[in-house]
């Protein structure tokens, strides 16, 4: 383990499956993406492993239940009787044992707007849903509404931290969506922290369809051109053109840190059902565990030595 003292700061524009189900039916911020953090950051002890799997369980049923995890019900549950998203997340995280904080980055639900390019032809889609699921390649998002509230207990978090990470996840839904909260933006510009990004393993369908590692940052530059970056990650093995990637993070300041940080099929210890810290957002639907996935065993020694300065 690099660090307990860790806040990840969420997405909150999920609008399908369960969460957009609570989010219409309740007015809730959206918690699957909330859950799956706080799952992410339990133990590897029995304690922790067996409650990430109670929050992670869906209901398989021919009534209303169906497709509900547990983890979403226990969450909005905390939050009706608190009254207060971000104690409801934290009573749900001591009960996990979690390694950290789990926090939501806006106050309100937010809708993700979302130009996709396809055949030369720019269409605008809302959701994001939409946002994977349209074909075509994602060129810039906005939020609706345009200007939300930032949680304060993100934006604290921001100026309070060592270091801010970027990624991996999803490009467009997950990772870019925070600098489009004005008060979170300007966080993540003032902070004294240093600023890692960490690379996807391989692009994502639906968001980011042959971009090279190059053109993540180039996007991520366009969203955020005032933006510095200190040390960007990336896989020894999704690099092809190591000149043009070293090009694109000076672009944004940063220095180009390269290491073998990615799951090898057969790996001994290997457990390609339980993979806290891996990158779910490059899996396919219908198999999760045949995309390429961060390996936490050898991600965390390279972090830590980006994080004390030794590489």
């Amino acid at each position: 383990m690099v660090t307990d003292e860790l806040t990840a700061v969420v997405t909150v524009a999920d609008d399908g499956g369960s969460s957009g189900r609570l989010r219409r039916e309740l007015g809730v911020l959206p918690p699957g993406d909330l859950r799956m953090a706080l799952a992410a950051l339990c133990g590897d002890d029995e304690w922790g492993s067996t409650w990430s799997e109670v929050v992670q369980h869906r209901f398989r049923s021919e009534g209303d239940l169906h497709g509900h995890a547990v983890g979403n019900l226990l969450i909005v549950a905390l939050w009706e009787l608190l009254g207060d998203p971000v104690a409801g997340l934290d009573w749900v995280g001591r009960l996990l044992g979690a390694h950290g904080r789990v926090l939501p980055m806006a106050s309100v639900p937010l809708d993700i707007v979302a130009e996709v390019e396809l055949d030369g032809v720019i269409s605008t889609v809302r959701g994001q849903v939409a946002c994977a699921l349209t074909p075509g390649r994602v060129q810039a998002i906005s939020l609706v509404p345009a200007d939300p509230p930032a949680r304060p207990e993100a934006v604290a978090a921001v100026h309070d931290a060592d270091w801010v990470v970027f990624g991996p996840g999803s490009w467009f839904t997950s990772v870019l969506p925070h600098l489009k909260v004005p008060e979170l933006a300007r966080a993540l510009h003032d902070t004294r922290a240093r600023r890692l990004v960490t690379l996807n393993l391989a692009p994502q369908p639906g968001e980011t369809d042959d971009f090279s590692p190059q053109q993540h940052l180039e996007v991520l530059r366009q969203h955020a051109p005032e933006l510095a970056i200190d040390v960007v990650l990336a896989d020894t093995g999704i690099v092809d053109d190591r000149d043009a990637l070293e090009k694109a993070a000076a672009a944004l300041g940063a220095r180009l840190v390269m290491a073998p940080v990615s799951e090898t099929p057969g790996d001994p210890g290997s457990d390609p059902g339980h993979n806290p810290g891996g990158d779910p957002s490059n899996a396919p639907a219908n198999d999760p565990d045949s995309s390429p996935r961060h390996d936490p065993r050898r991600l965390a020694p390279v972090l830590d030595e980006i994080f004390l300065q030794k590489r």
